[in-house]
C-alpha cells in the first residue's frame, strides 16, 4: 500500500495499516515522520503525479490511499497499470466535494442536517469517482464549525479502519456512483461569496473555527478579509500544534 497526504489523519492510517500487518510500501507526504511508525520509505513530492513510475514500482498490492491530501491525481498516475487509488474524503459525496475546510463552512450556512466521510475511487474529476462506503452523522441546529470538522475527521479515520480489510482482500466494490445525488463543489473561489452571508443566522456558528483556525488558513484569511471579529468568529484558535483526532498536542 502507498499513502499520500499529510497530518494526523494520514499518520494514524499508516500506523493502523502497519499494525494490522498490511504492507506500507511508501508514504508520500511533507513530513518523514509520517512513515516512521511503519518503518516505510518516504517520498516528499510537491507533485505526486511526477513520480508515477516510482509509485507503480513500489506498490506491492496495487492500493494507493489518499488521506487529507490536497494534491489532485492526474495522468500518468491515473492510468498507471495495476494501481487502484482510493480517497478518504471529509464530507458526503457528491454534496460536499472540494476542500473540507470550505465544505463544512457552507454545509452549516446551507442548513445541512447531515455530514460525514466518504471513501471513493479516484478518477479524472475532483471527488467524482464511484463511492465505496460512507459514514454519516447528524448536524444539529447549534453545532459549530470546529465540532463538525472534528467529527468529520474522526469519521474519516473510522471509515478507513472499517473498509481497510475489504479493500486489502479485493472485495470492496462501488456501492453507487458519486453522481447519484445532488452535487456541489467547494473550492477556494467559494470563499469569495462569504461576505454575502454576514447577516445569515448561522454565520456565527459556521465561522467558529476554534482550533482549526491554525489549519484552515484560507478560511481564516477569508474571514479576516470580510472584517470578521476574531473573537466572535472564533479565529483566535491555539498556537500549539494540535492533533485534531485527539485534541492533544502532537508533541505530548
Amino acid at each position: 500500500m502507498i499513502f499520500v497526504g499529510e497530518g494526523a489523519l494520514l499518520r494514524r492510517a499508516v500506523t493502523h495499516a502497519a499494525t494490522r500487518g498490511h504492507p506500507v510500501d511508501l508514504v508520500c507526504s511533507a513530513d518523514p515522520l509520517d512513515a516512521a511508525a511503519a518503518d516505510a520509505p518516504h517520498l516528499a513530492a510537491a507533485d505526486v503525479n511526477a513520480h508515477a513510475g516510482t509509485l507503480a514500482g513500489a506498490c506491492t498490492d496495487g492500493i494507493v490511499w489518499s488521506l487529507n491530501n490536497r494534491q489532485i491525481f492526474r495522468e500518468p498516475l491515473l492510468r498507471a497499470d495495476g494501481l487502484r487509488i482510493l480517497n478518504v474524503h471529509n464530507g458526503l459525496l457528491p454534496r460536499h466535494r472540494g476542500l473540507p475546510s470550505v465544505a463544512v463552512l457552507f454545509a452549516l450556512l446551507h442548513g445541512d442536517t447531515e455530514y460525514g466521510a466518504t471513501v471513493h475511487e479516484v478518477d479524472a474529476g475532483i471527488d467524482t469517482g464511484p463511492v465505496l462506503a460512507e459514514h454519516r452523522f447528524p448536524v444539529g441546529p447549534e453545532d459549530r464549525y470546529h465540532q463538525v470538522m472534528l467529527r468529520g475527521i474522526r469519521a474519516c479515520h473510522a471509515l478507513f479502519e472499517q473498509i481497510l480489510p475489504s479493500v486489502a482482500a479485493g472485495t470492496a466494490h462501488p456501492a453507487r456512483a458519486a453522481t447519484a445525488e445532488p452535487s456541489a463543489y467547494y473550492g477556494l473561489r467559494a470563499l469569495d461569496r462569504l461576505g454575502a452571508y454576514r447577516d445569515h443566522p448561522a454565520y456565527a456558528r459556521a465561522t467558529d473555527l476554534g482550533p482549526f483556525s491554525v489549519h484552515a488558513h484560507e478560511v481564516t484569511r477569508a474571514l479576516l478579509a470580510c472584517g470578521a471579529d476574531t473573537t466572535a468568529a472564533g479565529l483566535r484558535g491555539r498556537a500549539d500544534p494540535v492533533d485534531p483526532l485527539t485534541e492533544r498536542r502532537r508533541d505530548s
